[in-house]
Parts: structure tokens; C-alpha cells; sequence
């Protein structure tokens, strides 16, 4: 028998960074459907009012008096409703900035808690807006305790015990936790210890959509206090979803998914997929770009990123482009062509052959007694560049770099070339992933010709060209990446598993040379724990080498 009963909203929310007024006008279109519905309480995501992260945004006085103007508004505008609105927002307070969350109930705030454990590690930096507090909040509705805690508090043991000290029953979470690979399975995993310790069932909302380089998952869930998830919603989408919370005689409160909702966790590759298309979507759409343009080359890269731009933006808003050198294959034209046909968006092919013998005419009187080599290569890459963001200028659409994390990693790219341009969509996908997303996006509907995946990867700058001659293969290559650059393993660590020193040694150090192409990047999509960007800082001038007493 249940003495008490109380329904909950959750709001998986995309919201946008500084957008105060349409992120107000969300959250009170999500607590008019769930007042409807009967929830007596809507659950929506950190920082929910400004989005997350504000960055420096937080740093300016007019920023947090619009916050502060806007937290009124929405009070004021569902005055009407008896629904408690758990919304987040940067407050205020004796000299300090809090991450704060409040209830507001019939227009008033009747619970605020700030957030006690800020962390500052991968992408995050809110030490350096925030400070951390200690208050524990509970508030009562219907019955049932619930208690407040802020994305990181979860993270750790102290919060949650305060919260379920405090006489806490059930914990409400909002977050904005990005995603990246496996970070689900974390996230369950650290809830069900928190179940475990505290006796608690806790709800956790969270973030969905892109911003700039962060991608959020949603995935939002709900876990009872026996530690078994009684509602999930999906991933990588806007949903509002209801959970019942009753209390029995023994005082132990239930969960229920209100319609029985549990939506299944992607397969990793379809994940990923889904936050590169999330990414671009989000980033081209809140930037107000009309369209993107590609540059294709025939290569895996270039159409993995086709693919995913035309399912994010739509045919009509994407232009590809071929720019066709004298070492361009046939096949690299006919494969471009074929995907271009499978795609329908609009195609230009634009010989550079003639800007070529341009730039070496006049570049022939200072090359004399010096013989052709990368110099020739890369001023092909850079006339595709110029060629490209001409288009942008023109047309305002955003260009779309292609160069995937192995060769960024390794320099294997060319500044102000095929780096030109505006958003990084595959920045953050080893070479071997690459092929993996390929095969996966064919199995949703075939749009990339088998040849495409199959062939040899070639920049095809000059005659029989392959990546291979200037690297280890791509399996090698990722792998030793993978272990020095996000497992941070040592060198001696990574040859003793197996991998042949000439090809570690090269593989760091062509990492280490190359951080200054890396800070001249396009901003990218983030998908895994240790990207270029926010994640890794790497100084460039540094005379550091830990390849000492290591030759190729």
C-alpha cells in the first residue's frame, strides 16, 4: 500500500549558452506539459537557465544580472502552476558565484542548494568561476523528501550523504555531463554506488545537444534504492519523460516509469555517429550558418563527413566540392561523383591545375637550385583552402574540415590548407574509427561506394602517393596513440607490449613536433575522455623529450 505518491517530470532539455530567454521559454513550455500531466515536480538540467558551460560569460556583471532578471520571469510566469520547477543558474552571494539549482513553487523559491564539488579536470573548469559550498537542502512535497545535488556532487561520496543525513528520500541531480565513449556505463556505475551507500533512489537529468566542441548525451535515467534503473530516456534527444516516486508502510520509496519507458543505450559506433551528426547540427544551426560546404577528395574522410553532414543539415543546405589536381586518381573523381549522386546535394568540381602553375611561376625564381618537395604538395592543400572559404565568404555557409585525430595527432595535415575552415567535424576519430562509422552509416542506408572504404587512404598530392609512406599502418599508428596520448602510458611501457620501437618513436615524436599546427585547428567535436582542445594542453615551446635514448 502507497501513503504517498508524487510524479515527476524529467526535462532532457538543448538548450544554448546565453540564450536566457529562449532557455526560460523551454522550461516553461515543459512545466505547463508536465502540470498537465500531473507532475508535481519537472526536473530540468545544470545550469538550465543559462546552459552549460557559460565559460567567461560568468566573468561579466551584465551576464549575471540578465540571469538573475531571467530566474524572475520564469518565478513569475508560472506563478499560475502548482508544480515545483527544479532549475538551474549561476547566483550571487556575499562576494561569491555559486552553480546554484532552486525550486520555485507558485511563483516563490522554496529550496535552493548550491553545488559543493566543482571539478576541474578534462573539460571542466568551474574552480575558476565558482565556489564550492556545503548546505545539504531537502524540501518535502507530498510526502516524500527529496534532496538536491549538482552533476559532480554524485561523483562523490560527501554530498549524497549529506542530502540522505539531511533526511533525504529520493535525490534529484540535474546535469551537463558531455559525452564521450563508455561514459554511460560510468555514469550508471558511479549512481549505483552512491544507491548503495546512502540508501537513496536518485534521478538524474541530463544535457542534450551540441555546444561548440561538447556534445551531450541526455540519456537521462532513474535509479530506485535496490539500484535497478526504473526509467532511461534516449540518447542524443529532447524528451520529456514522467516517473512516479510512491513511499510504502516500511517507508522505502518505489520508482516507476510512468509509461514504462526504458529506451536500450546505442551500440558504441552508433553512438559516436550520433554525437558527430548532434555536433554538427547543433553547431552550424545555433551559429545561425545558412549551410556547410566540404571539400571531397575521393577519401574516407572527407565522405564520412559529407555523410554526417547531410543527415544533420539536410541535401538542400550542404554543397560539396572536388578540386581536382593533376594527381587526382579517375577513381577518386567517379567514387566522389557516385556518393554525390547516392546524396543529392548540390556539386562543384573546380581544377586547381591552373592556380598551380600560377604559384610556380612565381614562386620558380626563389626555388632555384632547390628541388620540389612538400613545399609543391601543400600549396595544392592551400589553394583547395582558399578556393573553399572563398565559397564561405560568398555564400556564408561554414566549411567543414575533414582531418581525423591520427593525423592530427601526427602533423599529417597542412595549415591554412586542408585545416582551413570553420568546424573540425571528425577532429576526435582515430583512422580506425573512421572506417568503423563508415561501415556503420552504409548499414543505416548505403551513401558511401564500397571503393571509397576499400582503397588505400592517399592525400594524392603527388604521384603514387599513400598515407603509408610517411606512416606506421593506421591499426599500429591509433593504437600507440591511443595508449600515449589518452592512457598517458609511458614509451618504455608501450614497446613493452608489443609494438616496435621505430614505430613509438615516431609516433611520439611527430606528436610532440606538431602542438602548433594543433592550436591553429578549427574547434571539433569532442567524443572521446582525451581530445584535442579543452583536454589537452600541451605547451609548444617545450624542451621536454621524453624520447630520450630512443632512436627510430
Amino acid at each position: 500500500m502507497s501513503l504517498s505518491r508524487v510524479r515527476l517530470a524529467i526535462a532532457q532539455l538543448n538548450l544554448t549558452v546565453g540564450d536566457l530567454s529562449g532557455n526560460c521559454q523551454k522550461i516553461i513550455d515543459q512545466a505547463r506539459v508536465a502540470a498537465m500531466h500531473g507532475a508535481r515536480i519537472l526536473l530540468t538540467p545544470e545550469l538550465s537557465l543559462t546552459s552549460y558551460p557559460p565559460e567567461d560569460l560568468l566573468l561579466r556583471p551584465s551576464f549575471l544580472r540578465q540571469s538573475d532578471k531571467a530566474l524572475q520571469t520564469l518565478a513569475s510566469s508560472l506563478a499560475d502552476l502548482d508544480i515545483h520547477i527544479v532549475v538551474g543558474h549561476p547566483v550571487q552571494s556575499a562576494g561569491a558565484l555559486y552553480n546554484a539549482a532552486s525550486v520555485l513553487h507558485k511563483g516563490k523559491t522554496v529550496a535552493h542548494y548550491r553545488k559543493r564539488d566543482l571539478p576541474n579536470r578534462e573539460v571542466f573548469d568551474e574552480q575558476r568561476y565558482f565556489t564550492s559550498a556545503r548546505e545539504a537542502v531537502v524540501f518535502k512535497v507530498d510526502g516524500i523528501q527529496f534532496g538536491l545535488n549538482i552533476c559532480e556532487d554524485t561523483w562523490k561520496p560527501d554530498a549524497p550523504a549529506a542530502a540522505a543525513q539531511a533526511g533525504a528520500q529520493v535525490l534529484l541531480v540535474p546535469n551537463a555531463s558531455p559525452y564521450h565513449m563508455g561514459k554511460q556505463t560510468i555514469r550508471h556505475n558511479v549512481v549505483k554506488q552512491r544507491v548503495e551507500e546512502t540508501g537513496m533512489a536518485i534521478v538524474y537529468a541530463n544535457l542534450v545537444g551540441g555546444q561548440d566542441e561538447l556534445v551531450f548525451d541526455g540519456a537521462s535515467f532513474a535509479m530506485d534504492a535496490a539500484g535497478h534503473v526504473a526509467m532511461a530516456m534516449p540518447q542524443f534527444e529532447e524528451a520529456l519523460t514522467f516517473l512516479d516516486a510512491s513511499l510504502d508502510e516500511d517507508h522505502i520509496v518505489h520508482l516507476q516509469g510512468a509509461d514504462s519507458a526504458v529506451h536500450a543505450e546505442l551500440e558504441p559506433v552508433a553512438q559516436v555517429y550520433q554525437a558527430l551528426k548532434t555536433g554538427v547540427r547543433d553547431y552550424v544551426n545555433k551559429n545561425r550558418f545558412p549551410g556547410a560546404i566540404i571539400g571531397l577528395s575521393g577519401g574516407v574522410d572527407s565522405a564520412l563527413t559529407l555523410a554526417i553532414a547531410v543527415d544533420a543539415l539536410g541535401e538542400d543546405r550542404v554543397r560539396a566540392v572536388m578540386m581536382p589536381s593533376p594527381y587526382t586518381a579517375d577513381i577518386s573523381l567517379d567514387d566522389s561523383r557516385e556518393m554525390i549522386r547516392l546524396l543529392g546535394v548540390r556539386y562543384d568540381e573546380i581544377g586547381v591545375s591552373d592556380c598551380m602553375q600560377a604559384f610556380d611561376k612565381s614562386l620558380s625564381p626563389l626555388f632555384v637550385g632547390t628541388q620540389p618537395d612538400t613545399t609543391e604538395e601543400n600549396l595544392q592543400a592551400r589553394i583547395r583552402g582558399t578556393m573553399l572559404m572563398a565559397l564561405s565568404n560568398k555564400t556564408g555557409a561554414i566549411v567543414l574540415t575533414t582531418g581525423n585525430k591520427s593525423e592530427m595527432a601526427t602533423g599529417y595535415c597542412t595549415l591554412y590548407g586542408d585545416m582551413a575552415g570553420g568546424f573540425a567535424v571528425i577532429k576526435d576519430i582515430f583512422k580506425t574509427l573512421v572506417y568503423q562509422l563508415c561501415h556503420y552509416r552504409n548499414t543505416v542506408g548505403r551513401v558511401i561506394p564500397e571503393r571509397i572504404i576499400t582503397r588505400p587512404p592517399s592525400a594524392e598530392l603527388r604521384p603514387d602517393q599513400v598515407d603509408q609512406d610517411s606512416l606506421p599502418p593506421y591499426d599500429v599508428l591509433d593504437a600507440i596513440l591511443g595508449m600515449y596520448m589518452e592512457q598517458d602510458q609511458s614509451v618504455e611501457s608501450i614497446i613493452a607490449s608489443g609494438y616496435r620501437q621505430e614505430d613509438v618513436v615516431k609516433a611520439v615524436k611527430l606528436l610532440r613536433i606538431n602542438e602548433y599546427k594543433r592550436r591553429q585547428a578549427p574547434v571539433g567535436i569532442r567524443v572521446t575522455h582525451r581530445a584535442f582542445g579543452r583536454d589537452w594542453r600541451y605547451p609548444i615551446t617545450s624542451k621536454f623529450n621524453d624520447l630520450e635514448g630512443y632512436t627510430e
